[in-house]
């Protein structure tokens, strides 16, 4: 049977796999466009498990905010070579997804695969990506925080992204300015508050082992240790870092010269190259 031009370009259209794999697909199916697809998807799952020993570490981190400005929503979709990554469709798939998550207001990365569309999992439609590009897609990370004000930052390579959260109205430029801060620096945490315990920790064994290498006494080892952790929590937590743009001033009394019943009480970040 002869493939016609204009259906391969159509199931292109329907699918996003390439020219070959569509003329290929509608060839072993005498032009049936439903069998075609299936070929197609079940291509994309062959990829996707011949390639599940690789590693995704390229990809698009992209993120959006509610039309109220109180949620915020960020993913990361992860091939396996920065070519793909800078795709103009490659991207639009990874918004696409995000967009599916914020009409879904998806709580997780769990949810958001089991999201179904036009009678597909989100995650299918991961998985089909593979058959799309000949890589491995996976979808790598998801987050969604809930704020009275948020606001997102996406560094220009698609790579690094946060999202902050504010208890209150704040200026678009300040909040940018954190948002970045938060980009640039990779806070641990927002405060030593809310710090994980397993960090604190981890931080106490490290100055008690740095304290007894340079030979301190054995009954100070825990006071020094707490002071290394202090300088670690003041260097490494949001809220008393020094502020990138201004190092004379943390970014929480930046915050509060803004306003001074604002603070950041949720924040995420991801980064491809952590």
């Amino acid at each position: 049977m002869e493939i016609k031009a204009a259906d391969v370009a159509k199931l292109r259209k329907m699918t996003g796999a390439g020219m070959m794999d569509c003329k290929k697909a509608l060839q072993e199916t005498n032009g049936d466009f439903d069998r075609a697809q299936e070929i197609i998807r079940e291509k994309g799952k062959l990829i996707a498990s011949k390639r599940a020993d690789r590693s995704a570490t390229e990809g698009a981190v992209v993120a959006k905010i509610s039309a109220d400005g109180k949620k915020a929503y960020m993913l990361c979709l992860a091939c396996e070579t920065d070519f793909v990554a800078k795709n103009a469709d490659f991207i639009a798939s990874a918004n696409s997804i995000l967009d599916i998550a914020v009409e879904n207001d998806a709580a997780d990365i769990d949810s958001l695969k089991a999201t179904v569309v036009n009678g597909q999992t989100v995650e299918t439609i991961v998985t089909d990506k593979s058959g799309q590009t000949g890589e491995k897609i996976e979808l790598a990370y998801y987050a969604k925080i809930e704020a009275e004000q948020c606001v997102s930052y996406i560094h220009m390579n698609n790579k690094l992204g946060a999202l902050i959260g504010f208890n209150a109205p704040i200026s678009e430029e300040v909040a940018k300015d954190v948002a970045m801060q938060a980009a640039a620096m990779a806070p641990v945490a927002i405060s030593k508050e809310d710090t994980p315990a397993e960090i604190l920790e981890k931080e106490l064994q490290i100055g008690r082992e740095q304290a007894r290498l340079e030979g301190k006494p054995e009954n100070m080892l825990d006071k020094i240790a707490e002071g290394k952790v202090n300088k670690f929590l003041k260097e490494n937590t949001l809220l008393s870092q020094a502020l990138v743009k201004n190092n004379k001033e943390t970014v929480e009394s930046y915050i509060k010269s803004a306003n001074p019943n604002a603070t950041v009480v949720a924040y995420k970040r991801f980064s491809l190259n952590d």
